[in-house]
């Protein structure tokens, strides 16, 4: 679902953007303004870079984000008319998008680009909101941070760089003080001094209005993850979601929750709990230590912990990430993940031999588990969001020692 500038001058509701849409647009005659703008003609590919093209997106996304549509004729900033930009080739789409990497800093990620209409084509681009403004772009020796006020394109004076910077470092500040928040309630009255629990936080980025999900599309979010973790993990690890009563969550404060379900004497080693708020955050927290192991079916010590657990924790835990970011929609987000064990004895990560049992000759003593933060984006294709998921389980694992990942799967080939 989509809420442009468009859906907002034409007064419709979030929905796809479509031809008629910008039909609509063009016989009302829209005009520019701070986060629309108009272009009749396509850039040409060849030296993109040196066209307008960094300095509009820049100037979007340091204005809040916005949309630029090509293929639309416009006289004193009001849309009159189509002229077509032709097709948008594979070769163009990737080279506009290279161009927001390349000749902007810092970069700017997630353009959303479509082609509209098919006898007479147009192209819209949407820029998303940024919080590492401001966004400059260079010629030659020198830089500028451009700026859109009301329908025109500007500079920046120097105290309004200076102003963007310190509320980039604020925004960093406040995310981080969200994130450490849902993580410290996601670990809250968890039974750390009897088993180690992991405990992960996920953050948007950029902060949306409040959704607020209904119990349906909150079912499908958990039901989505529980099928998206099985494309870059597997089933030798015990999955938190399949512990958890995802078919029916109960609403919270600002969230659906999915209650633990492992909850008879001999399940409840694997509880787990997990979360979905309205604004598009997520956390999880299960039990680690004291699993059941071996093959006459004996426990764990609460400070051991099978590296395979925590993978798939892992695992279910970025796949509630990236099934929530669809539906919500958001694409970066903060990750917090983490051990939670206050126990005298050091934690023990342990892995499997070559028959599949529980082995703890390679563990390295841990007093404490580090927490791994980190940036997720949740939009990106599925070989790049699973190389994301496979460098979060190592760093994880790597801290008790261990060197192999038995759950998360290995990583596909790269193909040019």
């Amino acid at each position: 679902m989509s809420f442009t500038p468009l859906h907002r001058a034409l007064g419709l509701t979030p929905r796809p953007l479509t031809n008629e849409i910008l039909e609509s647009a063009i016989e009302a005659g829209v005009a520019e303004i701070d986060d629309l703008d108009w272009k009749s003609e396509l850039p040409p590919v060849k030296n993109l870079s040196q066209t307008d093209v960094p300095k509009d997106i820049a100037a979007m996304a340091n204005s809040g984000g916005g949309m630029i549509i090509y293929g639309v004729k416009e006289n004193q900033k009001a849309a009159t008319g189509r002229k077509d930009t032709g097709e948008l080739t594979e070769s163009h789409e990737r080279a506009y998008r290279s161009v927001a990497i390349t000749a902007i800093s810092p970069p700017v990620f997630g353009l959303d680009i479509h082609q509209l209409g098919t006898e007479t084509k147009a192209v819209a681009v949407t820029v998303p909101a940024s919080v590492d403004g401001p966004h400059l772009i260079y010629r030659n020796d020198y830089f500028g941070a451009p700026l859109r006020n009301d329908a025109d394109t500007v500079w920046m004076k120097e105290r309004q760089i200076e102003a963007m910077y310190r509320a980039r470092f604020d925004e960093r500040r406040r995310a981080t003080e969200a994130l450490d928040s849902l993580f410290a309630e996601a670990a809250e009255g968890r039974d750390t001094d009897d088993r180690a629990w992991f405990v992960a936080a996920a953050h948007p980025r950029i902060p949306s209005v409040l959704l607020r999900p209904t119990r349906d599309e909150a079912r499908e979010i958990f039901d989505r993850a529980r099928n998206v973790t099985l494309t870059y993990s597997n089933r030798n690890g015990v999955h938190p979601l399949e512990n958890v009563e995802y078919s029916n969550p109960r609403p919270g404060l600002r969230r659906w929750t999915a209650p633990n379900t492992a909850t008879s004497d001999s399940a409840n080693w694997k509880e787990a709990w997990a979360s979905v708020h309205h604004d598009g955050s997520v956390t999880l927290a299960t039990s680690v230590g004291g699993h059941r192991s071996g093959p006459k079916g004996d426990y764990l010590e609460g400070w051991q912990l099978e590296g395979r657990a925590v993978e798939a924790a892992i695992a279910d835990f970025t796949a509630l990430i990236r099934a929530t970011a669809t539906s919500l929609p958001h694409e970066e987000y903060e990750i917090r993940v983490g051990i939670e064990w206050s126990g005298q004895q050091p934690l023990s990560v342990l892995t499997i031999d070559n028959h599949g049992f529980t082995y703890d000759g390679a563990s390295t003593p841990l007093r404490k588990f580090t927490p791994v933060r980190s940036t997720i984006n949740a939009a990106t294709s599925d070989p790049e969001f699973h190389r994301q998921v496979h460098e979060l389980a190592q760093d994880c694992v790597n801290q008790g020692g261990l060197t192999y990942l038995h759950v998360v799967k290995a990583l596909p080939e790269a193909t040019d």
